[in-house]
């Protein structure tokens, strides 16, 4: 079945100030369903036409032939959920409980995981993402980024929230300024209601997942 474009769960301009009406437009309208038309292009004839989006996404990485499609597909998976990581008057501290001892346990509390996610980010040098990742075998939270359109679950890693710092992600709004981006995603933008629902669900291990 080809991949769709998801409709946001919000409208362009619920997110301002923090992220504009035109940014959502250009990043959600053309540069999201541009690796949907290629990743419907690309996966055509490879066998991967019937697998969910996660196992076909894995097999892609795994083979270097298919670098190209996995491009397409990773940034597809990514932004299937960067949509949802996003809400209106989101961010700060408002968290489940749960979630939330376990960012204490893991990762220093509320302030340790906002220093390092954004440090993630702005050293993740040129296109990709940061994250907020459980590893599969440990349970244990971590902050991990990656270049271009990869993703933690391609190392065999549950993706609980991830950040885009491709530029067209954040240069209309803050032209250069890839810190403030990161903090005004971290202070006003994350939707911590879904990332408490995939932090609950626990490890999501996927067909082909190469091993932490």
């Amino acid at each position: 079945m080809p991949f769709e474009l998801p409709e946001l769960p919000y409208g362009y301009d619920a997110l301002g100030p923090y992220m504009s009406a035109e940014t959502l437009e250009f990043h959600h309208g053309k540069h999201h369903l541009a690796y949907i038309d290629k990743g419907n292009e690309l996966i055509a004839g490879t066998g991967l036409e019937n697998l969910s989006l996660e196992e076909a996404m894995v097999a892609a990485y795994k083979d270097p032939a298919k670098a190209g499609l996995f491009n397409q597909l990773g940034q597809h998976f990514n932004h299937i959920h960067f949509w949802n990581w996003m809400a209106p008057n989101g961010g700060g501290t408002k968290m489940a409980g749960s979630l939330e001892s376990k960012i204490t346990e893991d990762l220093g509390g509320y302030d340790g995981f906002k220093a390092k996610f954004i440090e993630a980010g702005m050293t993740q040098f040129g296109s990709g993402w940061c994250w907020l990742a459980m590893d599969n075998e440990t349970g244990k939270l971590e902050i991990a980024k990656t270049p271009n359109g990869e993703n933690p679950v391609v190392h065999g890693k549950t993706a609980l929230l991830g950040c885009d710092v491709w530029e067209h992600s954040y240069y209309i709004d803050y032209r250069n300024a890839r810190p403030k981006y990161l903090e005004a995603f971290v202070d006003h933008l994350i939707n911590w209601e879904y990332v408490a629902e995939l932090f609950e669900k626990g490890p999501q291990v996927i067909k082909g997942q190469i091993a932490a």
